[in-house]
């Protein structure tokens, strides 16, 4: 599964897309069972390309309420798991925004820094979560 980052012009049809695939990320369009995902400026709708070995499935889904959680920031074809996939359908991030970085034992002078980083930009409710 491969999902486009950024917008796509949602109104491209199986051509453009598998076009935009291929020239564009350089892979192919042609492999069996390799889902491609797409998202435009709405994020609450996303377009699917898929060949089935004798012809290609086109699919696209629009949610009624809500949006998806979609990469922006890059210009290229993530690969993403069948788990991603599942989270992504529910709306979740899938790819973080801040990295995590290993925690090991705060003390209570660096907990105190982050309370109140966190009330100075308005996250008050993290002081409840350390």
């Amino acid at each position: 599964m491969y999902l486009a980052a950024g917008y796509t012009d949602l109104r491209r049809g199986i051509d453009g897309l598998a076009t935009m695939i291929r020239f564009r990320f350089q892979l192919d369009p042609y492999d069996k069972n390799t889902l491609f995902l797409f998202c435009g400026k709405r994020t609450n709708r996303i377009k699917g390309l898929l060949w089935e070995g004798d012809g290609f499935l086109l699919l696209y889904k629009r949610l009624d309420n809500g949006a998806f959680s979609w990469p922006r920031s890059a210009e290229e074809a993530l690969e993403i798991s069948s788990e991603q996939y599942a989270m992504l359908m529910q709306g979740l991030e899938i790819i973080p925004k801040h990295p995590i970085r290993p925690n090991n034992q705060r003390t209570s002078e660096n907990r105190r820094r982050s309370i109140k980083r966190s009330r100075k930009s308005g996250f008050w409710l993290a002081r409840y979560l350390l």
